[in-house]
């Protein structure tokens, strides 16, 4: 992302139950408290993020990006999930949504649904097309993006740290059209 976008990829909006904020150096602690699960991350590329020094790695990455952003609970403010926008492609009026993990214990609810559903309200405010790239052997990750009405447009290999992993490519375009 270009400078001049960072603020406008770095929104403050508020769901029913949600808030998602930007990401700040603070959260690094309660943000890795609910990323510290080997079950989060078992059909991830990256399965080993739940180890400290790896999810370090993933923070800074986040933090420097500058469109990162959490999941807060308005009621309790408890950090259940992270993401970014990235890739944003203004010539084609595109932007990706990713990075993304929601605490397990908010697995199965609404959180990752209204998490997205903010996310996508203010992508698509600015752009036409949002894109997921999600590990292909990620199945819960690919169910809820199909749940949330993405469809699969390609599968192919994306270089994660180094390393070309398998990746599926999924679709969602701006509700109305163009």
């Amino acid at each position: 992302m270009s400078d001049s976008n960072v603020s406008l990829w770095q929104p403050t909006v508020d769901g029913p139950a949600l808030r998602v904020r930007p990401l700040a150096a603070a959260d690094l602690e309660p943000l890795h408290a609910a990323a510290n699960d080997p079950e989060l991350w078992a059909q991830h590329p990256e399965p080993t993020r739940w180890q400290r020094p790896v999810f370090e790695k993933y923070f800074a990455g986040a933090l420097a990006c500058g469109t990162a952003v959490v999941a807060e609970e308005r009621a309790t403010g408890r950090l259940v999930g992270c993401s970014r926008y990235y890739d944003l492609d203004p010539a084609a009026r595109s932007v990706a949504i990713g990075y993304t993990f929601v605490a397990r214990s908010h697995w199965g609810g609404g959180t990752n649904g209204e998490f997205k559903a903010l996310m996508l309200a203010h992508a698509f405010a600015h752009v036409d097309t949002v894109w997921l790239h999600i590990g292909r052997e990620n199945w819960r990750s690919r169910r809820a993006a199909e749940k949330i009405g993405a469809v699969l447009d390609r599968e192919g290999e994306r270089e994660a740290n180094g390393v070309m992993v398998p990746y599926c490519w999924y679709r969602l375009d701006r509700p109305g059209g163009a």
